[in-house]
């Protein structure tokens, strides 16, 4: 299979048409190699305009959908980023090329093992992946200039929000429901702002489901 040619026109008929306009997140997602993170089996339909099956109950963002979040997440070369659930690190190599450093956080040993044997491939010396609880965030490595959660959560993890700087900003698919609200949440000193942009169908990141009350 041609996985360039198959690059090529995930940004002609994906990106470009789906009100993504900065020109440098067009680049960026043409740039990296979607294939080497998706496991062998599932390879051939790595450039699908859909989400993903990647194993483990997970699945890599749909290209549209991740594309639009950074453009919604205003990055600056200066950035300091994480990606939470960074499964096998596809989000993570993107974001490399578009911030100063990306930290690449994943649960599953599995994934992150792929990811950072991935990574070392295509962003050497940009993203480091660690092994830890997602839904803690990297406190570790905070502050950070932007978060993106690599899949949906039910809502908004307000922990995420310590672990921004001030002027930071958090991007993620927030789901409650058969659709999905991208959301972008805003650090300015103590204060907190969040504004909703379009819709997404992507799957819940396990660990973010809506919790069950009891039932008597």
């Amino acid at each position: 299979m041609d996985f360039a040619a198959a690059r090529r026109k995930m940004v002609a008929s994906q990106i470009r048409t789906s009100e993504v306009t900065d020109p440098v997140v067009v680049e960026a997602m043409g740039a990296v190699a979607r294939e080497r993170f998706v496991p062998e089996a599932n390879r051939a339909f790595a450039y699908v305009d859909e989400d993903l099956a990647i194993g483990k109950h997970r699945s890599m963002m749909e290209p549209v959908v991740l594309a639009r979040l950074f453009q919604l997440a205003e990055l600056q070369t200066t950035d300091k980023a994480l990606v939470v659930g960074a499964g096998t690190g596809y989000s993570a190599a993107v974001l490399a090329r578009l911030v100063q450093s990306v930290v690449a956080l994943e649960s599953d040993a599995a994934l992150a093992d792929f990811a950072t044997k991935a990574l070392a491939e295509v962003a050497p010396g940009k993203a480091s992946v660690v092994k830890g609880d997602i839904k803690a965030g990297w406190p570790p490595g905070s502050p950070y200039d932007v978060i993106l959660i690599d899949g949906a959560v039910s809502t908004l993890p307000v922990g995420f929000k310590a672990q921004l700087a001030d002027g930071g900003r958090m991007v993620c698919i927030v789901r409650d429901g058969p659709v999905g609200r991208a959301t972008l949440v805003t650090r300015a000193g103590d204060s907190y702002g969040s504004r909703e942009e379009f819709d997404a169908m992507t799957p819940i990141l396990p660990g973010f489901e809506k919790q069950r009350g009891f039932v008597f």
